[in-house]
């Protein structure tokens, strides 16, 4: 098993297991009378996730990647700021914008630092993964498109917050 195969499982494993986590935190807010906004948006952002990493298995299994430590080095930097950003909202993490009334705004963590940290973390990801795999072509393409997403998405986010 080359690197890049067993980077991509170890990737492709977390991003399920955060599926899992952000699936059962959205379940609990919902029934704490919490409510989604910018639903409609939702299935294009899992679409682009998806055809990233597939595009990157697709490359791993048909090409022989050789793996930069440098870059991979700073997606193991980014793994940490994903980390932090999980554990700063806890039970609030989703995937989806949802709105828990009356709940005040997190403020810990690198939410202290920065608006919309994961945001700054999955657009890191998107670029330095595929650099890490020697494919720079395939990480610019996919942040201009993610850019594209995250524009309609923070723009969502914001009317959420506003109400």
């Amino acid at each position: 098993m080359s690197w890049a195969i067993l980077i991509l499982v170890l990737v492709t494993l977390q991003r399920l297991g955060e599926l899992v986590l952000a699936r059962r935190n959205t379940a609990r807010l919902l029934a704490d009378g919490a409510h989604e906004v910018g639903a409609g948006h939702y299935p294009l952002i899992v679409a682009l996730h998806a055809a990233w990493l597939a595009g990157l298995w697709y490359f791993s299994l048909s090409l022989t990647l050789a793996v930069n430590g440098i870059w991979l080095a700073l997606f193991v930097v980014l793994q940490l700021g994903r980390v932090w950003v999980i554990a700063s909202l806890g039970p609030r993490w989703t995937t989806r914008i949802i709105v828990l009334p009356r709940a005040p705004l997190v403020t810990r963590g690198p939410y202290r630092f920065v608006s919309h940290p994961n945001y700054w973390v999955v657009a890191g990801e998107i670029l330095v993964l595929p650099l890490a795999f020697g494919l720079p072509w395939y990480g610019l393409v996919f942040s201009a498109l993610n850019a594209g997403v995250m524009w309609i998405r923070i723009r969502a986010e914001a009317t959420a917050l506003r109400s």
